[in-house]
């Protein structure tokens, strides 16, 4: 472990939780080889505060994500739940029980066409049966997809995604997977399907044991842990799961951070009444329960409302997605998760996980809100206060916490992250002697023009910013999703496009603002109306009426800390 990375562990629980975590861990391996000038890139992002190093049985170096994994029953597809880096067919065969013995094996799934090309270029299974990975750079990560495969080959087709190890391309340690045998992840019986089911998982002694022992395994290596970030799903049973693991930290780690992003998938079908009312209750459960063990909770989600009422998913001006398929809205959230994330992920920076929460979350405000510009609209030959007086007086980039439209409210508090902006186009080129366009022109840093900005779109508002050279990996397996003519490094073009887009500047942000006022009663709205005899199923899993009636008034408490006028810190 380097000397002074501030180590995070993660938690990914959920399957659509996987889907933003593959898509998230690619692009930190991307970012692990991205071959640029030194000058260009100053390694500003610590990749030690994710990844952990460790060997293998044979010696062999290995760099993987501090990660634990929670998933059900059938998830993984071809995936092995030990991963493939550590696997040794030898010790397999070395059984201590000499008597007769009854091999009973399932059929193995067929491995995506896409990871078989991504297996042939990391290594080989030898005849020993033992995985050999080819030399990997620097020590770090896995190895660099081969020029020889042509970029189709690396690319899985849409429509061979079934689960997220289906596009998974970093190995994960054998400590990570760990699976919900209760429960299926496909079929209509035997389903993780409410917040009740969810809780009682971890009240099983044997899987909060197994939990814990992955804990320690990875905390107790850590030097200088600074806490956890929760991917959890909101919308099914995990969100029962994410506020008993969130319990457990809080109880063992106090002082630590707990930052949860709580997610919900694409839009919902009107014809499935049972789903969606499940679906409500989970998410108000879960994001009101998960509070009272985090830090903060940021919901993430590409839909346009909690509730029931549907509303049309977000629009980006220069995406084009298909919100039905999570392997395209986890994308997107990946990439804003991986930008918003910057401040407690740099080399030097005195934001920690708590720093960031304390400024957010003040005065019980434990929900924030995620926007983005993805991606950042940068046109050649144009500097940073041109873009920013060219995207206009209203806020300009898109939510995506389902709290629908938030004009006309008043932001508290954000905290603001820019990537991917050289530094030739920080600050204006004009002429001296001609006059300024804007005050923003008039900056003498690209740092003081973003925080000038930020302070002219919320004047009241408590703001932190940053602004990165590095930009965001968007290299396949992420999906193609620009609808106009961008460069490898994602700059605005008049002409067609020249190859696969590599990265990508972003603009992302996390806000406290009164706009959570209106979602947080909404909810508590259309819980009211629920008939819960109606669904006795999902109160049977293990909620009492007195939980409906505690959580209709903490829903109420949460959202009275969003009022205009509420207090805001010294």
């Amino acid at each position: 472990m380097a000397g002074g990375a501030r180590e995070v562990l993660t938690l990914q629980l959920g399957h659509f939780a996987g889907f933003v975590g593959a898509h998230w861990w690619n692009q930190q391996d991307a970012a692990l080889h991205q071959t640029t000038d030194a000058k260009e890139s100053p390694g500003e992002l610590c990749p030690d505060v994710l990844y952990r190093t460790g060997r293998t049985l044979h010696g062999q170096e290995t760099y993987t994500p501090r990660l634990i994994l929670v998933d059900l029953k059938g998830s993984l597809s071809s995936l092995k739940e030990e991963g493939g880096l550590y696997r040794d067919k030898q010790l397999d065969a070395a059984i201590a029980w000499q008597g007769k013995l009854t091999t009973h094996r399932e059929e193995v799934p067929p491995k995506n066409p896409y990871l078989q090309d991504l297996l042939s270029a990391e290594g080989v299974l030898s005849s020993d049966g033992v995985w050999r990975v080819k030399p990997i750079p620097n020590g770090k990560g896995s190895l660099p997809v081969s020029p020889a495969l042509t970029p189709k080959s690396l690319i899985p087709t849409e429509g061979g995604i079934r689960v997220w190890s289906d596009f998974l391309r970093v190995h994960l340690h054998p400590r990570s997977i760990c699976m919900i045998q209760k429960y299926n992840h496909e079929g209509e019986a035997g389903r993780l399907e409410a917040f009740g089911q969810g809780e009682s998982v971890l009240k099983e002694p044997r899987f909060l044991e197994e939990l814990e022992d992955r804990l320690h395994f990875y905390v107790e290596e850590c030097d200088y842990l600074q806490g956890f970030q929760i991917l959890c799903d909101l919308h099914d049973g995990f969100s029962g799961v994410g506020v008993k693991a969130a319990e457990l930290l809080h109880d063992e780690y106090s002082g630590r951070g707990i930052i949860t992003w709580g997610l919900l998938p694409g839009p919902y079908n009107l014809g499935e009444p049972q789903k969606n009312i499940y679906r409500l209750l989970n998410t108000a459960f879960g994001l009101v329960h998960l509070t009272v063990h985090s830090s903060f909770v940021c919901p993430l989600s590409l839909g346009g409302s909690m509730g029931l009422r549907p509303k049309p998913p977000v629009n980006f001006p220069d995406l084009r997605y298909d919100a039905t398929l999570p392997f395209h809205c986890s994308a997107i959230l990946a990439t804003a998760l991986d930008t918003v994330t910057v401040p407690y992920r740099l080399h030097s920076s005195p934001v920690s996980m708590v720093h960031l929460a304390d400024m957010l979350s003040f005065s019980g405000k434990k929900v924030v809100t995620a926007e983005a510009i993805i991606p950042f609209p940068l046109v050649p030959g144009q500097s940073l206060p041109d873009t920013l007086m060219q995207l206009g007086g209203a806020t300009p980039w898109t939510p995506l916490s389902a709290c629908g439209d938030r004009s006309g409210t008043r932001c508290f508090a954000q905290s603001v992250v820019l990537r991917g902006i050289n530094t030739a186009s920080h600050i204006s080129q004009v002429t001296p002697g001609t006059s300024l366009p804007s005050t923003l022109h008039a900056c003498a840093s690209g740092e003081e023009v973003l925080a000038r900005y930020l302070q002219q779109q919320e004047p009241g508002a408590v703001s932190s910013s940053h602004l990165l050279l590095t930009p965001c990996m968007v290299a396949p397996p992420y999906p193609h999703l620009f609808s106009g003519s961008f460069s490898q490094q994602g700059v605005v073009l008049d002409g067609t496009s020249k190859g696969t887009v590599q990265s990508i500047p972003v603009f992302g942000a996390l806000r406290s603002s009164s706009s959570l006022h209106r979602t947080l009663e909404g909810l508590a709205e259309e819980l009211t109306k629920l008939d819960l005899r109606r669904w006795a199923s999902f109160m049977d899993a293990g909620v009492e009426q007195d939980d409906m009636e505690e959580l209709l008034q903490e829903l109420h408490s949460l959202a009275h800390c969003y009022r205009e006028g509420h207090s805001l810190p010294d």
